[in-house]
C-alpha cells in the first residue's frame, strides 16, 4: 500500500508538469509595447529662463505642445518651417542681425533707419511658413496647443523683448528641431468652441464659452503680413477690472519701443492661444476658464481698429 501510494503521487506530479509544459508551449508570453509620449503626439517644452528645453526630433501629424513657462517673464512659442537648405545657422547669421539693428534704432527713435535695417532681411526669410504654436503665456502658466506638422526642418522661437528692448531670440530663445515622415497616433481634437480669424472680419467667436476646460478650434481663413512684418494670431488674456486695455494694445505691437517689452502691462494674465498659421490652416488650444474678464487679441499694431480683438466674460 505504501509503495502504491508513492507511485500514485509520482504519477500525479509528472502529469501536472507535463500539462504545465504544454500550457507554456501553447501560450507564449505576450509582450506589450508602450507608446512613447512623442509617438502619442505629446511634446513637452520647458522654459526656465531664456531657453526652450524640448526634443530635437518630433513626428509628423497632429502634435500637442505643452509649454511650461517657469521663468519670470512672458514668453510664447512660434513654430517656423524652414525652406529647403536653410538652418538655424542661417538665421543667426542673416536674420537676427537685421532685427537686432532695427530694434536698437527703434529704441533710439530712428524709425526711418530702423525700417532700412529690416530691409536687409534675406529673401528666404519670407519663404518661412509659420505653423502655429502657443500664444503669449505668463510666468508659472502652462499652455497647450495642437497643430499639424509636415515633415521638415523647424525652428521654435520667442521674440518677446527684455527690459532693455533686446529680443529673447538673441538671448537663446530659438531652437531647431526636425519632424520625421513617421506620424503620431494623435487624432484631431474635438473642439468645444470655434474661432474664425481673418484680415477682413477680424476675430469672430462662433460659440459661447463657459467656465471649465475648453478646447478651442482656430480657423485661419486668410493670412497677411501687417506693418510689423508678421501675420495675425490669437492670444487668450484674462484681465482685471481696472486694467488698461490701451496699455495692452500698445504692448501687442513690437514696433512700439515699449511693445512686447518686459515687464508686461499690469492687470493681464496671458493664457496661451494659437500662434500664426497660414491661410486655410487650423489649430486648437486649450483653456481652463474661471469667472472673470477675457480678451482674444492678435499681436498686431492697433488690433482694435483691425477687429482683431474680442472681449467676453465668464460668470
Amino acid at each position: 500500500m505504501r509503495i502504491s501510494f508513492t507511485l500514485l503521487i509520482i504519477l500525479i506530479s509528472a502529469l501536472a508538469c507535463k500539462n504545465q509544459n504544454k500550457k507554456e508551449t501553447s501560450e507564449p508570453e505576450k509582450t506589450v509595447l508602450m507608446e512613447s509620449p512623442l509617438e502619442k503626439g505629446e511634446v513637452h517644452v520647458l522654459t526656465q529662463s531664456m531657453e526652450f528645453i524640448a526634443a530635437d526630433t518630433l513626428m509628423s501629424g497632429w502634435n500637442t505642445f505643452i509649454y511650461d513657462n517657469r521663468s519670470t517673464e512672458v514668453h510664447f512659442m512660434l513654430l517656423d518651417r524652414y525652406p529647403e537648405g536653410k538652418t538655424i545657422a542661417d538665421t543667426k547669421a542673416e536674420v537676427l542681425p537685421p532685427f537686432d539693428e532695427g530694434m536698437k534704432l527703434i529704441m533710439e527713435g530712428d524709425m526711418n533707419n530702423a525700417v532700412a535695417a529690416f530691409g536687409k532681411l534675406p529673401e528666404w526669410f519670407h519663404q518661412i511658413k509659420f505653423c502655429g504654436g502657443t500664444g503669449f503665456i505668463s510666468p508659472k502658466q502652462i499652455a497647450r496647443s495642437t497643430v499639424y506638422l509636415e515633415p521638415g526642418r523647424y525652428v521654435m522661437e520667442c521674440y518677446v523683448k527684455m527690459f532693455n528692448g533686446e529680443w529673447h531670440t538673441s538671448h537663446g530663445m530659438i531652437k531647431e528641431f526636425m519632424v520625421t515622415d513617421k506620424a503620431t497616433t494623435l487624432s484631431q481634437p474635438i473642439p468645444t468652441a470655434t474661432v474664425d480669424i481673418s484680415s477682413t472680419n477680424g476675430i469672430i467667436l462662433k460659440d459661447s464659452l463657459s467656465a471649465g476646460k475648453q478646447i478651442i478650434q482656430t480657423n485661419f481663413l486668410d493670412q497677411k503680413a501687417y506693418e510689423h512684418f508678421v501675420g495675425h494670431d490669437i492670444n487668450l488674456v484674462r484681465y482685471e477690472t481696472n486694467a488698461s486695455m490701451d496699455s495692452l494694445l500698445l504692448w501687442m505691437n513690437w514696433m512700439n519701443p515699449r511693445g512686447l517689452r518686459s515687464p508686461s502691462p499690469e492687470g493681464f494674465t496671458f493664457l496661451g492661444g494659437m500662434n500664426n498659421l497660414s491661410a486655410g490652416d487650423k489649430g486648437y488650444f486649450e483653456a481652463d476658464l474661471v469667472p472673470g474678464n477675457y480678451v482674444l487679441i492678435s499681436e498686431v499694431p492697433e488690433a482694435d481698429t483691425k477687429k482683431l480683438m474680442h472681449t467676453f466674460s465668464i460668470e
